[in-house]
């Protein structure tokens, strides 16, 4: 049974003090805005991001460069309105994701990724970096996490060998390459910041 917060305004007057996951997810089907559930807290994803019109941008520019790329694999993209969830109860967003397994109808959540694509904002560098990345690595069917940075042409590749050890690679400069090796496929780093002014 979920227990509801009287009172006040805005999410205040419906959200709930304790939940699970899966009363998270139906929860959040009424809510205007996305949200990420952490050992029982509900974060509201907008407080997380800030994201800027560089970081949407960029967003739009990996899955145009992504979508003829899966055509015809049994990998496809999915965006933060996709959940991941990373242990019993705490549950993220990625701003991308590649999942290499059939949609599950009437699921709200990915559960085969192979890539996680974040691109980093102020607020939320030293989290994505600190705590995010190992929450995902511990994902068993994960292969590469990539990090992009908004501000500079760069990056940060990090990729699982078949021995199951992580490395990473630096990405810099629009000349870079992002190898996904595990699905197959090759992105120009500079064509993610396609229609944007950012140094290299």
């Amino acid at each position: 049974m979920v227990d509801f917060a009287p009172g006040g305004s805005d999410m205040a007057e419906a959200k709930p003090k304790s939940m699970t996951v899966e009363e998270f997810y139906i929860w959040q089907l009424d809510q205007d805005e996305r949200y990420e559930f952490v050992e029982g807290e509900i974060v509201p994803l907008r407080a997380m991001t800030g994201a800027s019109n560089e970081h949407d941008t960029i967003l739009v520019n990996c899955i145009g460069e992504l979508y003829p790329r899966l055509r015809g694999k049994p990998c496809r993209v999915a965006t933060a309105d996709t959940a991941l969830r990373t242990s019993i109860r705490v549950t993220r967003r990625p701003d991308l994701m590649i999942e290499c397994a059939p949609p599950q109808p009437k699921t709200y959540e990915a559960h085969r990724p192979t890539v996680i694509v974040e691109v980093l904002s102020p607020s939320t560098r030293k989290f994505d970096l600190l705590v995010k990345i190992d929450e995902y690595r511990r994902l068993p069917t994960l292969r590469h996490i990539l990090l992009i940075d908004p501000d500079i042409v760069a990056g940060q590749l990090y990729s699982r060998d078949e021995d199951g050890e992580w490395g990473s690679r630096e990405l810099k400069g629009k000349a870079a390459t992002i190898d996904f090796a595990a699905i197959g496929v090759t992105l120009p780093l500079g064509a993610l910041y396609d229609r944007l002014e950012v140094p290299e």
